[in-house]
């Protein structure tokens, strides 16, 4: 019984999204660092500051902000 509740013990745990910076988020966007200090500039991307300055994006939230400019090529179903 008790290797059965070490192993559930975890199961509850949230999981950690690990925060990327402005380099990472251009990369994933498909975008320049500068384009991206700029949607930071206009407060038009979800974004959070670490320790002052340090600027900082949660993939989670870049995807779905990533969502809402898709386009489907233009072609009708």
């Amino acid at each position: 019984m008790a290797s059965q509740a070490s192993t559930n013990e975890g199961a509850h745990l949230p999981r950690i999204e690990m925060p990327i910076d402005v380099k990472d988020a251009a990369r994933f966007l498909g975008v320049s660092p500068s384009l991206v200090y700029a949607y930071v500039e206009r407060k038009q991307i979800p974004h959070f500051r670490m320790m002052g300055r340090a600027i900082r994006f949660r993939l989670s939230e870049l995807e779905s902000w990533r969502q809402q400019f898709h386009v489907n090529g233009g072609i009708n179903d």
